[in-house]
């Protein structure tokens, strides 16, 4: 990759960002900006070079505006807000910016042709700026107009953050502390079950927890009531044997019905009902984690224990908490996972946390 800090002459140069800004966003407020912070450095360099920086990203799904967004880098850096992607507004604004000005432009997803790919969007997007930074690593495993045809369109670089991403993550194809402990959770087993087969070579341990467990102990023939759980058949039976992995051996449930006041219980993992939801892994389980992570060296994790925006949280946390005030190297991923240690102020106790959830 070449970096941005490679470019010798930025001034008076329009450079359009693709930044992560992707951030939780209730009743219009931004909820957590740890994703906006770690964009701040590149936007910051780019600023005092004398470049005129455009920032485009995109928000959820697709039909929610940044406006939010751009009220929370204001609190940081002076950025004007274009409530359009492409067109004249939008270019008129880039055109008479000064040098050092910021400008954020709206969602990028409003437009149909971020998603389809579309050449036509992204000449449009390149027609604005000299130069391309890719400055969004959550997403660039994505095949977004953006992220592809740009670097196509105009000079690419890869931003600060997105350095450090790579320089980071990629210690864990280098490493050689051992015992490696690989604690997996989340709920896209699809996407999870390749890092599984491809862990279970190279760690001491696989912790999984999350939803991902619920197809673990449904495979091993244990009831696991209306938890989710996906349909598909990922053939896990040699994954099973192993002894590297380690599954929950007690679980927190949830029973009840809606209206009557929900209830938890924790329960060992052969003893779930038909009529209740796994949400967490249970207390007997989190006591089997915290020792494994007390012997080992080196910390993978990607993805929370339980359904942690219900009741499930409990897990991640103290397990969290045990990582952080350990002496293994740890390296974290997933953005739940992030948003969660960004919650408890406590990044700076780990070797590195990744702004990515899939990406990582």
């Amino acid at each position: 990759m070449k970096s941005i800090k490679s470019l010798k002459n930025l001034k008076g140069k329009i450079v359009l960002v693709r930044a992560s800004l992707n951030v939780p966003i209730k009743n219009g407020k931004v909820e957590d900006d740890f994703r906006i912070k770690k964009v701040l450095p590149t936007i910051k360099f780019l600023k005092e070079k004398g470049a005129r920086v455009v920032l485009l990203s995109h928000l959820s799904k697709g039909g929610e505006t940044l406006s939010p967004v751009s009220k929370t880098l204001n609190k940081f850096l002076k950025v004007k807000f274009v409530p359009e992607v492409i067109g004249p507004r939008v270019s008129k604004t880039v055109s008479t910016m000064k040098n050092g000005d910021v400008v954020l432009l709206e969602n990028l997803r409003l437009n149909s042709g971020e998603k389809k790919c579309s050449l036509f969007f992204a000449k449009k997007l390149a027609e604005l700026g000299d130069i391309f930074v890719n400055e969004d690593f959550p997403v660039s495993h994505r095949m977004d107009a953006s992220l592809v045809l740009l670097p196509k369109l105009l000079p690419a670089y890869a931003g600060l953050q997105m350095e450090n991403e790579i320089k980071n993550l990629s210690f864990v194809f280098k490493n050689q502390k051992h015992p490696f402990l690989f604690i997996i959770g989340g709920a896209k087993f699809s996407t999870k079950m390749p890092l599984i087969k491809k862990y279970i070579k190279l760690a001491d341990y696989i912790f999984v927890g999350g939803a991902l467990a619920n197809d673990f102990l449904k495979a091993r023939g244990y009831e696991v009531g209306k938890s989710l759980v996906d349909k598909e058949n990922y053939n896990i039976a040699d994954i099973l044997k192993s002894r590297k992995l380690v599954l929950p051996s007690d679980v927190v449930v949830e029973y009840g019905k809606a209206g009557h006041g929900k209830k938890l219980l924790n329960k060992k993992s052969n003893d779930v009902q038909r009529d209740e939801i796994i949400i967490d892994i249970g207390r007997e389980s989190i006591g089997q984690l915290a020792a494994l992570v007390k012997q080992s060296k080196f910390i993978l994790w990607n993805g929370p224990l339980g359904k942690y925006e219900t009741s499930g949280g409990d897990a991640t946390k103290k397990i969290l908490k045990r990582v952080a005030n350990g002496k293994a190297k740890s390296i974290i991923g997933g953005g739940d996972t992030a948003d969660l240690i960004s919650d408890m102020g406590i990044e700076k106790k780990f070797t590195f946390v990744s702004t990515g959830g899939g990406a990582t």
